[in-house]
């Protein structure tokens, strides 16, 4: 079995369906109640004993790598106010993980910005985390797709089940249900209609892949979009060794559109510990 100790994000994309809030500042530092969206992810990726942090930028990124490094100047600050609860806070933020950047220079696709990392991976296993999508669950998303891989040494990809009438805007997995219960995937389909759906068990942005998937990627064509798709290669993956299939469990939101994005802010902020009950009246009032 590989080693299993590093994580990609993906965090090149524009962010246009934010914008004007995304013009100056992106999208994946945009706040879920106290924190940003990528920190989600990264500190679920660190619970699931992911060591090293990939993260795939492009231009005006420059405020996720500000974020992730110490801050010297603040910190000092915080202290001499006497402020330890906000140093602790952004000292760990600080100092949680060891993060690499790398830059997609051209918006290629998906599966062009996975590929992007290949020279940090080399013949180990690895992890991919879309922020976009943010799960919670006392048990993240990253460590249920890596106790299946501890179990097989193979490749898992996170799955939700979606309304029929919704599979046009997800990759949507064909399966099969193997004796011991895991899901074994046997093909994928970006985005079908309704009625040729294979299944309606949707990819969610959270995977773990062999080091196959990476010169598989190398080998797969521009699809639709003119853009080098990730599902293709793992639907070519799945044709090689076993790919299996995780159905996730937790709080989902698709952080990546305005409509996700107020859903988590105002059901993780009525659940937050701090700001939950201020919250609650500020909406029976309004209501």
């Amino acid at each position: 079995m590989k080693p299993l100790n590093k994580i990609i994000f993906p965090a090149a994309g524009l962010g246009t369906r934010f914008l004007p809030a995304t013009k100056a500042s992106p999208k994946e530092m945009l706040t879920i109640v106290d924190k940003p969206l990528i920190q989600y992810g990264v500190e679920e990726a660190l619970a699931a004993e992911m060591e090293q942090i990939i993260m795939i930028t492009g231009r005006g990124k420059r405020a996720i790598e500000d974020h992730f490094d110490i801050s010297a100047e603040l910190e000092n600050s915080l202290k001499k106010a006497g402020k330890s609860e906000l140093y602790n806070e952004v000292s760990r933020v600080a100092r949680m993980a060891e993060v690499i950047y790398v830059r997609q220079k051209e918006p290629l696709g998906l599966g062009h910005a996975v590929l992007c990392a290949q020279h940090w991976i080399g013949d180990e296993a690895f992890g991919v985390s879309l922020a976009d999508e943010l799960i919670i669950h006392e048990n993240p998303a990253m460590q249920q797709l890596r106790e299946v891989y501890n179990q097989t040494g193979c490749s898992v990809i996170g799955l939700t089940q979606v309304p029929a009438d919704q599979v046009y805007r997800y990759g949507i997995v064909e399966f099969q249900t193997e004796a011991n219960g895991l899901m074994r995937l046997t093909d994928m389909v970006e985005k079908p209609a309704p009625d040729v759906a294979p299944s309606n068990m949707a990819i969610v942005g959270r995977y773990i892949f062999t080091p196959r998937l990476m010169e598989l990627l190398k080998e797969v064509k521009p699809g639709k979009g003119n853009e080098i798709q990730l599902t293709d290669a793992i639907s070519a993956l799945a044709k090689e060794e076993p790919v299996y299939g995780v159905q996730l469990d937790g709080q989902r939101f698709d952080a990546g559109n305005p409509e996700g994005f107020l859903q988590a802010n105002t059901i993780l902020g009525l659940q937050h510990p701090q700001y939950g009950e201020a919250l609650r009246k500020i909406l029976k009032e309004q209501l």
